[in-house]
């Protein structure tokens, strides 16, 4: 029994569904009518796999961390998808939802961002399928994370401001809304995260699976079993947990932990931490967890990281965290800042900082020895450097 997937609706319990204004309901539609039928057809399968390989780099290593282990005393094992083309797991999802945009007949792509980790995933394939590419960025967002805004135009894509709200990602994504809306027939929108109006969040995750599924036989091959005791992902809108925690939903025996940002501390005013701030509302079409005034206004999330300053979570993480399925843990920006400081210098790895908060759980956590834990290293921090650099004076 599939409690944790969505239902043929798009609904994860009570969250999910698609709430939107009747002008976008014909591109829903036409998604939701046709998904699951084109990602089932043998050659769209054959295309996605074999670009996944091929042009990704999958699979992506499952990585024994033997200093983390030892210093954390479990067994910790890290999912490199910071190994993916483009430095980060969003590129399984670009290229499923290129290969549906072609399916489908669209000539135009476009696609909102926070970090720009997504926007350099869309315009990395739609140079490689020869598609016009427009990607929505907040001013603020733009600033702080050059590179990936040089690497979008670089890949031929034009990068929009959104110069609303705190022109972050959510005021990126209502731009983006409001284009599909006036270019409804040519135009696909490839949502980066598990968000948005049924089929994306279930789409989405669907593509991003791969990731458990391969954790699944190389945990088989390293520790004799495909379970491990714990996967850990750090959840903005949440596609990269999605993935990591598709295959074991309905596993009870695994245990789910899900990593927020509590920028300067939960109740400071400044946080993204949506769990444990949010409150059931709607936002970009579905019905999840939101940040949000007593009136119903969205309250501007705030984390050191572009990646989980959403005001909101996807439903699944939303039905994930009422349900009791998932271990919500929110990590403040300092926390997340250091332990990436220390997964660099111990594993010689420099993770996203988005990924960095996923590293700070052993101060909130203990494990046995044996406990097999997973953990979703989903970006590389290139693109944060800068970030690091001023943080610690480096």
């Amino acid at each position: 029994m599939n409690r944790y997937q969505a239902d043929e609706r798009g609904y994860y319990g009570e969250f999910g569904g698609a709430f939107i204004p009747e002008m976008l309901y014909p591109n829903t539609e036409e998604l939701r009518q046709n998904y699951l039928r084109i990602m089932g057809e043998p050659d769209f399968q054959e295309e996605f796999r074999q670009l996944l390989r091929d042009y990704v780099g999958r699979p992506t290593p499952l990585y024994f961390a033997k200093r983390l282990s030892e210093k954390f005393k479990a067994r910790i094992y890290l999912k490199r998808e910071d190994l993916c083309h483009t430095g980060a797991h969003k590129v399984n999802n670009t290229i499923g939802q290129i290969l549906m945009a072609k399916k489908l007949g669209k000539s135009r792509i476009i696609a909102e961002t926070g970090a720009g980790q997504h926007g350099v995933a869309t315009a990395t394939v739609c140079a490689l399928m020869g598609m016009e590419c427009i990607v929505y960025m907040g001013e603020v967002d733009i600033a702080r994370q050059a590179p990936n805004v040089a690497r979008m135009k670089m890949l031929g894509a034009e990068v929009r401001p959104a110069r609303s709200g705190s022109r972050t990602l959510k005021d990126a994504t209502n731009e983006a809304i409001r284009d599909w809306i006036n270019n409804p027939v040519n135009t696909h929108y490839i949502i980066g995260s598990v968000v948005g109006p049924h089929p994306y969040p279930d789409m989405v995750a669907r593509f991003q699976a791969v990731i458990s599924e391969e954790i699944k036989w190389q945990l088989k091959e390293k520790e004799g079993k495909e379970d491990p005791d714990y996967v850990v992902a750090c959840v903005g809108g949440g596609s990269n947990a999605a993935g990591t925690y598709y295959h074991y939903l309905d596993n009870e025996q695994v245990g789910i932990i899900a990593v927020e940002a509590a920028g300067k501390g939960v109740d400071s005013g400044e946080s993204a931490a949506t769990s444990a701030l949010g409150k059931v509302g709607i936002i970009h079409g579905s019905k999840t967890l939101l940040m949000q005034t007593g009136d119903g206004q969205i309250t501007e999330p705030y984390s050191i990281s572009a990646g989980l300053d959403y005001p909101g979570v996807g439903p699944m993480h939303a039905h994930l965290y009422k349900s009791g399925r998932a271990d919500f843990i929110a990590i403040t920006d300092d926390e997340a800042m250091a332990a990436g400081l220390m997964v660099s210098q111990l594993e010689g790895i420099i993770p996203a900082i988005e990924t960095s908060h996923a590293f700070a759980i052993f101060d909130h956590r203990t494990f046995k020895p044996d406990d097999i834990i997973v953990i979703n290293l989903s970006g590389r921090g290139d693109k944060d450097l800068q970030t690091y650099i001023d943080y610690f004076k480096l």
